[in-house]
Parts: C-alpha cells; structure tokens; sequence
C-alpha cells in the first residue's frame, strides 16, 4: 500500500488516457482507478510512495496543465483511505454501529480531503468512500464511531472540505436501524477492480 493518495480530474477522454499512459511510463503507481465520470470529465486516482505519486503528478502537470480541472496529491495519507477507495469497506453487523456520519461533497479532491482528516482527526473508522459516475463528479464518504466521535469527525470534515469546492450536505446518524446497514455502500457505478 502506497503512502500517498492523488487524483487528477481532466477535461476529457482523450486527455484522460494521454495522461494515464504518461504517468505509467514515468513513474511507478499503483492506479485505483481511471475512467470517465459526469459530465463528460475524466478522473484517474492513483496511489503509491509519496517521490513516486509527487514524479508522477509533476509530469501531467507540467505538459497538461491547461487540461486539469482539479488535482491533489495528499501525501502520508491514511490506510484506509487507500483501502476504502480500492472497493474495501468496514464490515459490521447492525449492532456494532452505534452511529454513522455521512459527508457529500461537490468534488472528489474534497472527499478524499474530508475522509483523510476525519479519520485522523476524529477516531473514527471509514466505513467507506464512493467516487461514482452517477453523481456527476461529487462523492461522499461514510464514518463510524462513538457518537460525539462522528460528531466531531462531520466537523473536521466539513472544515476542510469548504476550502476545496464545498460540502454538499452531512449528516449525523446515531443507532442506525439494522435494515438500513444493508444499503450502506452499495455497488457504486464506479467501477472498482482488484
């Protein structure tokens, strides 16, 4: 697993794939994943040791910068950022979640950004984190803990989000009931491949 977490978000497709082919010849990375999302973007997340993600990114931004939407390196970022992003989520029974804490954002950077600060921050866990097409390019991520735990963590999280694009909405939600945990996370659009 990789010590630092990055995204670019680009204008297009052809873009998209220029940058995701130069980036591999330059530099070794670990993708999480690369693939179009709404309206029309194209996003690639990309994980490894924090010279090897910095080599990478500095490559695309130095030939196509004019082509970037948004980017992030995030470096030392948490574990399980780099584990929710690869499709891995926290896995407990009903009774074990004494409360959720939910967190849209307007943009992937201020997920990734809210996520990594709320679990380090906040001493919660990362149930898991969605990056999907269907949210025309927003995500959102979901928390677990003691309640005055998510409390905190929806506050660092929005916190740093409102610096990069902004919240969309959080919410608090304490003893959640036992048939609402099934729906927690599923399938996203955005396909993940192990």
């Amino acid at each position: 697993m990789g010590d630092a977490v990055a995204l670019l978000e680009l204008t297009g497709v052809a873009a998209g794939y220029y940058v995701l082919d130069r980036m591999l010849k330059h530099s070794p990375v670990d993708i999480i994943e690369a693939n179009l999302v709404e309206p029309g973007k194209f996003l690639v997340l990309y994980t490894g040791g924090v010279a090897e993600v910095e080599e990478a990114h500095n490559i695309v931004l130095q030939e196509r910068a004019n082509e970037i939407i948004e980017e992030l390196v995030l470096p030392f970022a948490h574990p399980s950022l780099v584990s929710g992003l690869q499709g891995e989520e926290l896995r407990q029974t009903a009774d074990e979640y004494d409360c959720l804490g939910v967190v849209e954002t307007v943009t992937v950077t201020g997920s990734l950004l809210g996520a990594d600060r709320a679990i380090k921050d906040a001493g919660v866990s990362l149930v898991g984190i969605r990056v999907a097409g269907g949210l025309g390019g927003r995500a959102y991520f979901i928390v677990c803990g003691a309640q005055h735990d998510v409390e905190v963590a929806l506050e660092v999280a929005e916190e740093q989000v409102n610096g990069k694009g902004g919240l969309r909405r959080r919410e608090l939600i304490p003893r959640p009931h036992s048939d609402m945990i099934e729906w927690l996370l599923r399938p996203a659009p955005f396909s993940v491949r192990r």
